[in-house]
């Protein structure tokens, strides 16, 4: 169904956008500062859980779409490559902040995991993101789109539990080591840029 170069660069691309402090590593370290690992844990879970719900969406939408039109579902596709290339050049040309930690209220592990699924689900940029980014992936002539867009969600998925349960078990050694290499935060943004730019100009210039 996949390619071995179009599965590595999407694992590829996935821990590079991992790497770089996003909301929901800053959920994941709140939690786990506040509650301990297991609290930090449920919130990954939660938060992987909200992005397999948008993966289901995506692929249903997408998968509909291809069904009615390959024409549309490249143009779904192109425009996902163009909201990539918006994400990427606004990234670069933003000025780094210092991030901060959300302020969260004290919850059992079973509302740490439903909350984190809930604003999860309920973040529209999350659901942009995943209808930009998926479809990339995706090719006509490997298969059952809906299954290509399920398996890539599930990896997605699979590595963002393993991400930020690593980071809720390590979140104090990795405190000290992001306050050694201060330069992570001044350049996150342009090497989150790059990842974006780089995926959006790889549908550009792809063979037709």
């Amino acid at each position: 169904m996949f390619t071995l170069s179009t599965l590595s660069a999407f694992v590829l691309i996935v821990l590079g956008l991992f790497l770089i402090p996003g909301p929901a590593v800053l959920l994941t370290v709140a939690r786990t500062v506040q509650g301990g690992r297991r609290a930090g844990i449920m919130a990954g879970l939660g938060i992987a859980t909200g992005d397999f719900v948008h993966t289901l969406f995506a692929a249903a939408g997408l998968s509909a779409i291809l069904m009615t039109s390959a024409l549309a579902f490249n143009i779904v596709k192109y425009a996902g490559a163009a909201y990539l290339l918006y994400l990427g050049i606004r990234a670069i040309l933003e000025k780094p902040t210092d991030p901060e930690l959300p302020n969260v209220a004290q919850l059992t592990p079973l509302r740490t995991y439903s909350q984190a699924v809930l604003v999860e689900i309920l973040n529209p940029k999350t659901a942009l993101f995943f209808l930009a980014f998926l479809p990339q992936f995706v090719h006509q002539e490997h298969g059952a789109t809906f299954f290509q867009f399920l398996i890539l969600g599930l990896i997605f998925v699979v590595l963002s539990v393993l991400y930020t349960s690593f980071i809720a078990i390590s979140v104090r050694y990795l405190g000290r080591l992001v306050k050694r290499i201060s330069w992570l935060n001044r350049w996150s943004g342009k090497i989150v840029g790059a990842i974006y730019i780089g995926l959006g100009l790889k549908v550009a210039f792809q063979s037709r």
